[in-house]
């Protein structure tokens, strides 16, 4: 068992890395968790994801009327209670927590507002700037798997 404070992760995992400015590239994947106070230090996979938000849009975790105000869109950003809910034209409606770590990790929870269509996903960006290429791609992938 890893405790809440160790920088090991348990089993076969993704490795992140970082690129300094000298060019050197690191590897990052030894991270103490308290780093992401928000994130209750969680270790989970894909899998662990698309059962959770499936799950939850599917309404098996709470009672009907608290899951309608957690999908009801509130201010500029369109967040909802936990959720952000994104309109895609006629492609319809989408509901999604990502999140992400130093050192290039991420993760994808994506979903119909019922449930039935999930994308869920972990990723590291190697070498790659995350914000000049991640959006264009991600935007690309949401709609090839909720689009028309």
């Amino acid at each position: 068992m890893v405790s809440a404070t160790s920088p090991d992760l348990p089993g076969p995992h993704a490795h992140g890395y970082y690129r300094c400015e000298d060019g050197t590239l690191v590897d990052v994947s030894r991270q103490n968790p308290t780093l992401l106070a928000g994130a209750g230090d969680l270790i989970s996979t894909a899998e662990d994801l698309n059962t959770f938000i499936s799950a939850l849009l599917g309404g098996r975790l709470l009672p009907a009327p608290l899951l309608a105000e957690m999908l009801t869109p509130h201010g500029e950003l369109n967040l909802g209670l936990g959720l952000w809910v994104q309109d895609l034209g006629p492609a319809g409606t989408i509901v999604h927590h990502n999140g992400g770590a130093p050192g290039g990790y991420g993760a994808l929870m994506i979903s119909t507002p019922d449930g039935s269509r999930t994308l869920t996903a972990t990723l590291t960006t190697g070498e790659a700037d995350p914000a000049e290429v991640f959006p264009a791609a991600l935007g690309a992938l949401i709609m090839s798997v909720f689009g028309s």
